[in-house]
């Protein structure tokens, strides 16, 4: 479906769509900075807001809630911009800038049906308009950009991250730990009662959960194809994989770091098309090292 959607509709995506997240942050930090002198409470006009689109008409919150930036300090922003940067251009090369807008919109979608979700679910179970309810502190975007970080440390499992600008820790180490203290947090919120700030969060990743069970191969569990797999290694001949001092063959070799299929069989190993001549590299450096000319 995402194949045919991009053949018709693939011209109108939106090149680094990051930079543009990361401008709308920008402009959140310059309302945050901006209310503290003025007085005017900017950022409480932004959030989304079910009940005040639905009875105050104000549908800019549809949209403005995605300027709200994350709560931390200066040098975190900082360090927030450059990291989403870098993840974000990276899975917009990789899937290409047509799937990367399904994502993140979808991701915003999601977002915006949980949030009235939420609040009609309100409804039917206090059986009244509920006016006094307030998703602006639950509704943002801090689980998109976890959505972020979840997708790419699918794809680049192995690349560190310095926690802290000290501790290497890779991808998908972080990712686990993000997982169970998500998953921790939203069963404690759901014994406590707490729901109403529970719903939007799990719809805003739900763009990373089609998407991780969207990519996961099911065929190879086909019993078919599993009796296909054990005759086809029984039948083959077994290929020639040392050499004379008894030292595996590797047929891949990234020409950054040296690495093999041998030494390190979970990595993958890609030929770069702009590099003049046969320079094949490892998925940590397939879109970061310098093109050879």
């Amino acid at each position: 479906m995402l194949n045919k959607l991009e053949k018709k509709f693939g011209k109108y995506a939106i090149r680094n769509l990051t930079v543009y997240l990361l401008i709308g942050y920008a402009i959140g930090y310059m309302l945050q900075f901006g209310q503290k002198f003025t007085g005017v409470p900017y950022i409480s006009n932004l959030t989304l807001e079910p009940y005040l689109i639905i009875h105050n008409f104000q549908i800019w919150r549809l949209f403005t809630w995605v300027l709200i930036p994350p709560k931390v300090s200066l040098i975190w922003a900082l360090f927030m911009f450059l990291l989403y940067y870098s993840l974000g251009s990276t899975l917009e090369n990789t899937w290409g800038a047509f799937r990367f807008n399904v994502y993140i919109f979808g991701g915003m979608l999601f977002t915006i049906i949980g949030a009235f979700l939420t609040y009609f679910l309100c409804i039917a179970i206090y059986g009244a308009d509920p006016a006094f309810l307030s998703l602006g502190d639950t509704v943002s975007t801090y689980y998109i950009n976890l959505s972020i970080f979840l997708a790419f440390s699918m794809y680049f499992p192995d690349m560190q991250l310095m926690l802290y600008f000290i501790i290497p820790v890779k991808m998908k180490w972080l990712s686990i730990f993000y997982v169970v203290v998500l998953g921790y947090s939203i069963v404690i919120n759901i014994l406590g009662g707490n729901w109403v700030s529970t719903v939007p969060i799990i719809a805003s990743l739900l763009n990373f959960v089609i998407f991780y069970f969207s990519t996961r191969n099911y065929h190879r569990f086909d019993p078919k194809e599993i009796h296909r797999r054990n005759e086809f290694r029984r039948q083959a001949t077994p290929p020639r994989t040392q050499y004379r001092d008894g030292t595996p063959i590797a047929r891949h070799k990234c020409a950054v770091c040296g690495r093999t299929e041998v030494t390190n069989p979970e990595l993958d190993f890609r030929f770069c098309s702009k590099c003049s001549g046969n320079y094949e590299y490892c998925s940590e450096h397939l879109f970061t090292h310098t093109h050879i000319k």
